[in-house]
C-alpha cells in the first residue's frame, strides 16, 4: 500500500509542477525534458534554459518561415523532433542551437531540405532523417554540417543520386540508404561503385521487375544496362579510360579526355626550336669563316729588285700616295703575319740574279 501512495503522491507532485511552470513536460535531474505526444504545437519557453536534451516528438509542431527554433535553449544536445508531420524546414532554422550533436528528424514527411536548412550546425554528429519523403539525395544541405558523422536516410523515396553528391557523401563515415526504390538502371552505376566502396549491404532494387530485390552492389554493368567498352585515340595507341555510357555508346569521362596532345605538342615544339638554334649557330660559324678567309692578302713586297718596269711604276704609284699607305701596309703586314707561309709570299722565279745571270745580260 505504501508504494502505491508514493507513487502517487510523485505523479501529483509532476502534475502541479507542469501547472505552476505552465508546461507538460516532464524534467529529471540530468537536464531532459520529455515533451512527446503532448499535442504540442510550439515548443514551450518555460522549460529551464540549461537542459540539454529534449523530446518533442509525436506532437503538431508548427514552425512559421523564417523562424528560428529553440531560441531559449542554447545548450540543447540532443533534440528529437520524430512524428512531427506539420513541420516545415525554413533555412537556418537551427541557427542558435550551435551545440547541437544530434538532431532526429524522422517520420516528418519532409519532400525537400533547403540548402541552408542547417546552417549554423557545425558539430551536429548525428542527423537522422528516415521515414519521409525525399525524392532527390540534395546533398548540399551537407556543406554546413562538417562534424557530421551518421547520415540515416533508410526508407524514404529515393529512386536515384547524382555522381556529385555522392562525392559529398564520402565526408560521411556512416550512411545508411536501405529502404529506398532504387531504379537499377545505368544512371545507377556511379550508386554501385560508391556501394562497394562502401561494402555497404542491404541497398535493393525495386525496379526494373527483373532485378527487384537484387542488392546494387552485387550487379555487374550488363545487369545494369550499360555497355563497358574500351575506347583507343587514332592518333595515339595508348587506351583511354573504360567508360560507361547509355544506349550503347562510348564517351571520354569529363576531365580526362584528350590530356596527351598538349604534351605532343609541346614535344614538336621543343624540338624544332632546338633544331633552329642549331642551324642559326652552324650559319653564323660557316659565315664567320667565309669573311676571314676573304681577308688573307699577299705580303707586300720591299725590294724592286728583279722586278718588270710595270712592277717598279706600279711601286712608284704607292710609293707617292703618302706616308699613311705606308703605314697601311706595315698594318696589313702585322695583321696577316699569323704564322702560315702564304702561298704567293717568296717565289722562285723572284730570286734575286746571280752573278753569272748579270754578267750573260750584259754581253748581250
Amino acid at each position: 500500500m505504501a508504494p502505491t501512495c508514493l507513487l502517487c503522491w510523485v505523479c501529483s507532485l509532476l502534475c502541479a509542477w507542469s501547472v505552476v511552470t505552465g508546461h507538460p513536460c516532464s524534467l529529471d535531474h540530468q537536464e531532459w525534458a520529455n515533451c512527446s505526444g503532448k499535442n504540442l504545437q510550439h515548443a514551450p519557453s518555460s522549460l529551464p534554459r540549461n537542459i540539454t536534451s529534449l523530446d518533442l516528438s509525436f506532437n503538431s509542431l508548427v514552425m512559421s518561415h523564417h523562424r528560428t527554433l529553440l531560441k531559449h535553449f542554447p545548450s540543447l544536445q540532443s533534440l528529437n523532433l520524430s512524428s512531427n508531420a506539420k513541420l516545415t524546414l525554413s533555412p537556418a532554422v537551427f541557427s542558435n542551437l550551435g551545440a547541437l550533436s544530434l538532431l532526429d528528424l524522422s517520420s516528418c514527411s519532409i519532400t525537400h531540405i533547403h540548402m541552408d536548412t542547417f546552417k549554423g550546425l557545425g558539430n551536429l554528429r548525428t542527423l537522422l532523417l528516415r521515414n519521409n519523403s525525399l525524392q532527390e539525395l540534395d546533398v548540399p544541405f551537407l556543406l554546413p554540417l562538417k562534424a557530421l558523422f551518421h547520415l540515416d536516410m533508410q526508407h524514404n523515396a529515393l529512386v536515384s543520386v547524382d555522381p556529385w553528391s555522392l562525392q559529398l557523401l564520402e565526408t560521411v563515415p556512416q550512411v545508411l540508404l536501405e529502404g529506398n526504390p532504387w531504379a537499377c538502371d545505368c544512371s545507377a552505376h556511379p550508386l554501385q561503385q560508391w556501394l562497394r566502396r562502401r561494402r555497404a549491404v542491404q541497398v535493393t532494387c525495386v525496379s526494373p521487375p527483373g532485378l527487384r530485390g537484387r542488392e546494387i552492389a552485387a550487379l555487374d554493368s550488363q545487369d545494369l544496362g550499360c555497355q563497358v567498352k574500351q575506347r583507343f585515340a587514332r592518333e595515339l595507341t595508348i587506351p583511354q579510360n573504360i567508360t560507361v555510357t547509355e544506349n550503347n555508346s562510348t564517351a571520354l569521362p569529363a576531365g580526362k579526355g584528350g590530356r596527351s596532345w598538349p604534351y605532343l605538342v609541346g614535344f614538336l615544339v621543343t624540338a624544332i626550336g632546338i633544331s633552329i638554334l642549331i642551324a642559326l649557330a652552324a650559319k653564323c660559324k660557316l659565315a664567320h669563316k667565309n669573311f676571314a678567309s676573304y681577308r688573307h692578302r699577299p705580303l707586300p713586297e720591299i725590294s724592286s729588285i728583279g722586278r718588270s718596269p710595270m712592277e717598279d711604276s706600279s711601286s712608284w704609284d704607292r710609293g707617292s700616295c703618302g706616308s699613311h699607305s705606308i703605314t697601311d701596309a706595315a698594318d696589313l703586314q702585322a695583321e696577316d703575319d699569323d704564322g702560315f707561309i702564304e702561298d704567293n709570299y717568296i717565289q722562285p722565279s723572284e730570286q734575286l740574279p746571280t752573278k753569272e745571270e748579270r754578267e750573260l745580260h750584259r754581253s748581250i
